[in-house]
């Protein structure tokens, strides 16, 4: 039976309760401004976050990071049963967030001046964070093949054979919502492995994958993954923690472990407690009902965009996300230039991400956040259609 046949679905707050939130996606813009840009979500916390959450602020919990706050065992045993991935606990090191892991396992593996693949249109830190760790960004980016998003293996091997010493990877890849299947995974770690180099998975979008969709984490797609790669990710993002600053950083074979382990241990002091409380009550089986209600919420508002977009902006071009709660719809037929949130943001008074940060290949394109009440999703697309029918 699929989690949408036996789950309801979880329901968002009301919109004057969400304006009392005092997060970016809430104090960003006037309350005239529909806010679907950042990846914040509208929906109550799990139960057994908040619980924890109070008992912490009750007892006075408020102080340092331990070295060892339960994230390791809590997410061996989650990624076992959500993903069918064998992690071992001593492999599993905490941090602040994912693109500080990230920048500091970059940092440890480059030399100042290597070049990174990156694989645009992609999250935009990536090309932040690639340079703060020293780095240059080599740009490969997606195919668009048959109607689906796919890596660009061979333009990757040929940046790898030109010297790219690094992949940085997107897995499931942000901003379109791409599940990359095993087999490109596995091709993926071939390639750096022939060319002396590694691959850096942020995997923060893992949770919210969609019943049906085969997720691999990179790690395990093969024997070559688990020597090259390194996999950071986060219960923030499907749980919506991104304000309590907690990530894991994974490794599977003994040299990269050693690289993990050698970092600064400031780089593991940046672990915020109440994010390691969160994250840990987060990935308890207690939670997997409030995921499985989650994600069915938000098929049902993939669909909705699919439906709504169709009847009342046939000119935009969307495709059903296999994760996640971000879609990224093209909009360049419509000739509103490379940049049409900001018109939408004037003129509609609605807040999406604006493509051309996500690289070159954004332009003409918009991220809508999901994570959102459908009326409110339906009011942020017809007042969108409207411009179109001005």
């Amino acid at each position: 039976m699929t989690i949408a046949a036996r789950t309801a679905a979880l329901e968002a707050l009301p919109l004057d309760q969400l304006r009392r939130r005092t997060s970016t996606k809430w104090r960003s813009y006037p309350e005239d401004v529909l806010p679907l840009f950042v990846a914040e979500m509208d929906f109550p916390l799990a139960d057994a976050i908040t619980a924890r959450l109070h008992e912490a602020v009750e007892l006075g919990d408020t102080g340092y990071t331990p070295p060892d706050p339960g994230l390791r065992d809590a997410f061996v045993v989650f990624a076992q049963r959500r993903f069918g991935w064998s992690v071992q606990p001593a492999r599993v090191r905490s941090t602040c967030d994912v693109m500080m892991g990230v920048v500091e396992i970059l940092r440890a593996v480059l030399t100042p001046g290597d070049r990174v693949i990156v694989a645009p249109p992609v999250y935009p830190p990536f090309f932040d964070c690639v340079e703060e760790a020293g780095g240059v960004v080599e740009r490969v980016p997606l195919l668009d093949v048959d109607g689906s998003w796919v890596l660009d293996l061979e333009g990757i091997e040929r940046a790898l054979e030109g010297g790219a010493r690094a992949v940085l990877l997107c897995n499931p890849h942000n901003p379109t919502g791409t599940v990359h299947s095993r087999a490109v995974l596995a091709r993926l770690a071939e390639l750096a492995a022939a060319h002396g180099a590694v691959v850096v998975s942020d995997e923060i979008h893992a949770p919210l994958v969609q019943p049906g969709v085969d997720y691999t984490p990179f790690l395990a797609a093969s024997p070559l993954a688990e020597e090259v790669g390194y996999t950071v990710t986060s219960a923030s993002k499907a749980y919506n923690l991104a304000g309590l600053k907690c990530a894991v950083m994974v490794t599977a074979s003994e040299q990269t472990a050693a690289v993990v382990r050698a970092l600064p241990p400031e780089v593991e002091w940046r672990t915020g407690l109440f994010g390691a409380l969160a994250a840990v009550a987060a990935w308890d089986p207690a939670s997997d009902s409030w995921l499985d209600a989650l994600l069915v919420a938000l098929d049902e508002n993939r669909r909705l965009l699919g439906r709504l977009l169709a009847e009342h902006i046939p000119e935009a071009r969307y495709r059903l996300p296999d994760a996640g709660y971000l879609a990224w719809v093209d909009l360049r037929d419509l000739g509103w230039g490379d940049d049409p949130a900001g018109r939408i943001l004037r003129e509609a008074r609605v807040a999406l991400n604006r493509g051309p940060t996500f690289g070159a290949e954004g332009n003409g394109h918009v991220r809508i956040n999901l994570g959102c009440a459908p009326e409110v999703l339906t009011e942020a697309v017809l007042r969108i259609a409207a411009l179109v029918q001005r």
